[in-house]
């Protein structure tokens, strides 16, 4: 059976194992890509391959980048991750938003597709329950996809109309937690942390966690992740 090709932005996390769960039951032949981005940690990467090899994807690819060189944020850098933070202060943009990240990634997505002949791109951003990055919007999205028309060949010569697929852009995290547990997805292979302890352990009080956190409390379901002793304060749940 012919298999549409797609490429898929796998960082090893909740909503983008989500995501790679939700296009192989829609039938896309997935082509998933990582990256090494100088990121403080690897273990969404481990995550991510682990996550790959379970989804059987016809390949994973991870990319080396060195974003620490420019710096400019808390995942690239020595400066600390915030922890503790109101997760619903969508007021200012936080530290940890690495610039134009997902401009980049999708760029690297962009050539790939082009070379496999795949008109659809996958990214798990969300509007909702998020830190309020300004790449994880609508009006991004929509001006990369316009811009993909007027920068590739396929584009010019007629190839097929790309898209850049964001099927969680409007769901909560509880409702993409639902999902995931409706395809199957499991949960305890993933890792949203910022800033890991060792061992793996997630940190429960970075953005990332608390969203997390917040979101299985939502969904009534119990978050299989690991986690450091210590309160998660946005959700009043203990870990």
């Amino acid at each position: 059976m012919h298999q549409t090709k797609a490429v898929l932005l796998l960082s090893g996390g909740l909503d983008s194992s989500t995501l790679l769960a939700l296009a192989v039951k829609e039938g896309y032949a997935v082509n998933a890509l990582s990256f090494r981005y100088g990121q403080r940690h690897d273990a969404e990467l481990a995550a991510s391959q682990t996550i790959a090899k379970q989804y059987e994807v016809v390949q994973h690819m991870i990319m080396n980048i060195d974003l620490r060189a420019f710096g400019g944020s808390a995942l690239t850098s020595s400066v600390p991750v915030p922890l503790d933070r109101p997760v619903d202060d969508n007021t200012t943009i936080p530290i940890t938003y690495v610039p134009a990240r997902n401009t980049i990634f999708l760029s690297f997505a962009l050539a790939w597709a082009e070379v496999l002949g795949a008109n659809d791109i996958f990214i798990g951003v969300n509007s909702l329950d998020y830190s309020g990055y300004p790449d994880c919007r609508p009006e991004f999205i929509d001006a990369f996809e316009k811009m993909a028309h007027l920068a590739t060949r396929a584009g010019v010569e007629g190839g097929g109309e790309l898209k850049i697929r964001t099927p969680l852009i409007d769901m909560t995290k509880s409702e993409i937690i639902r999902l995931g547990l409706d395809l199957g997805v499991d949960y305890g292979l993933t890792m949203s942390c910022y800033k890991p302890e060792p061992g793996s352990l997630a940190c429960g009080r970075c953005d990332a966690c608390q969203l997390r956190l917040r979101g299985f409390m939502e969904a009534g379901a119990t978050d299989p992740a690991r986690y450091a002793s210590g309160p998660a304060r946005a959700t009043g749940v203990s870990v």
